[in-house]
């Protein structure tokens, strides 16, 4: 199993509190890592100077092996989480990649365990561990994706006990905040290069590949073992807390995926499933965030591009079918 490279990749902006503890946590793997790409938005809180500093720092520790190195690539402005983790792919060629949080904290075993669970199986492009709140690491942040009939996803088992999410299997797909992908997976499904939609910039780009890669005949795995420890419970602060560009992202984000991905042939029941709560959804928005609504211009102005990858995605779909 040793044989088969790992590299990691970070996607950071204004991460300074998270970042040390999280290159700490990858750099104490009990598995060898081939390349540690950190890949700095234009933080404006010195976390580029940090991690600058800790390059220096671990370079002349015996405490770190040789073989794990770190590379910082700052960008002079911030192109998002999906364009910036596309950047880090292009820099690496390993047989997996670990898309991994800036808040989050991996045990020892983490990528090991990973590995070893993909390599059983070679339809196996994805896998994730559990993943804990840091704050409460009795309860779950994730144990992977689902989909509801409506095309909505959800982290599975957030805020639940993480002693209900003893059993390893397959899954619909992994958050993106600790996510092994296999580079075979990443090749066949990229659209034009693209393995995150560099559309989306954030948010539910994870939902997206895994939607993605389940068409084109990918499975995902959890496995309850491998653990990981994310701030992000705690650091929640709600919709009023989130701007107004980033909430428009989310909304926006659902329908470009559901316009790429959903099937032709199950487009109408879809859209007769998840009509009721469009209804109560979108009179909620009329009435408290109209201003969501500017999300749509991205949409029409995305256009020709999605549906661009539309026709990709569908192409390939009825290629394996017919295969």
């Amino acid at each position: 199993m040793n044989n088969k490279t790992v590299s990691v990749h970070i996607v950071t902006f204004n991460s300074g509190e998270d970042i040390l503890e999280c290159l700490d946590a990858v750099l104490v793997q009990d598995y060898p890592l081939e390349q540690i790409v950190v890949i700095d938005n234009a933080s404006e809180d010195g976390t580029a100077e940090r991690v600058k500093a800790y390059i220096i720092q671990s370079g002349h520790s015996s405490q770190v092996n040789s073989h794990k190195r770190i590379q910082l690539i700052q960008n002079s402005v911030n192109s998002g989480f999906a364009p910036a983790h596309n950047q880090a792919v292009s820099l690496t060629n390993t047989d997996y990649v670990l898309v991994l949080n800036p808040d989050l904290t991996l045990a020892t075993d983490y990528v090991s365990r990973l590995v070893a669970d993909m390599e059983v199986e070679p339809q196996i492009g994805s896998a994730t561990g559990k993943l804990l709140l840091k704050a409460e690491p009795n309860l779950v942040d994730s144990t992977g994706l689902r989909m509801n009939r409506s095309r909505r996803a959800f982290d599975r088992g957030a805020g639940e006990p993480a002693a209900s999410w003893q059993d390893s299997g397959r899954v619909f797909g992994v958050s993106g905040a600790a996510a092994m992908y296999s580079r075979r997976m990443i090749d066949d499904i990229s659209i034009d290069g693209e393995f995150f939609d560099a559309d989306f910039f954030a948010y539910k780009e994870d939902v997206d590949v895994a939607w993605r890669a389940q068409l084109l005949g990918w499975q995902s795995y959890y496995d309850a073992e491998a653990l990981g420890y994310h701030e992000r419970g705690w650091k929640t602060f709600g919709r009023g807390g989130k701007s107004m560009f980033i909430r428009r992202i989310s909304y926006i984000n659902r329908y470009k995926m559901m316009y790429k991905n959903e099937h032709s042939r199950t487009l109408l029941v879809t859209l007769l499933i998840s009509l009721p709560y469009e209804i109560a959804a979108h009179g909620y928005m009329l009435l408290r965030e109209p201003g969501l609504f500017q999300a749509w211009k991205s949409f029409f102005k995305q256009l020709p591009n999605l549906r661009k990858k539309r026709m990709v995605v569908q192409g390939k779909i009825v290629a394996r079918e017919r295969s």
